[in-house]
């Protein structure tokens, strides 16, 4: 039995993920507190609590 390798999801994905004209870059639009801060800095944490997918269609799909 072999077990699938699971990857956690990346910040390009996520909903929250946006162009920032101010930086200049795409930035994590999630107000994070700032112990959350570190550990998403630090590497600490495995997965993202707040990662949410971005799913382009669906939003179009609401509009029609």
């Amino acid at each position: 039995m072999t077990k699938k390798k699971t990857t956690a999801p990346t910040c390009e994905t996520c909903e929250f993920y946006d162009w920032d004209e101010d930086y200049g870059c795409q930035v994590c639009t999630m107000h994070l507190d700032e112990d959350e801060m570190l550990d998403f800095l630090g590497q600490q944490t495995s997965h993202c609590p707040y990662y949410r997918y971005y799913d382009e269609y669906k939003t179009v799909q609401k509009q029609n």
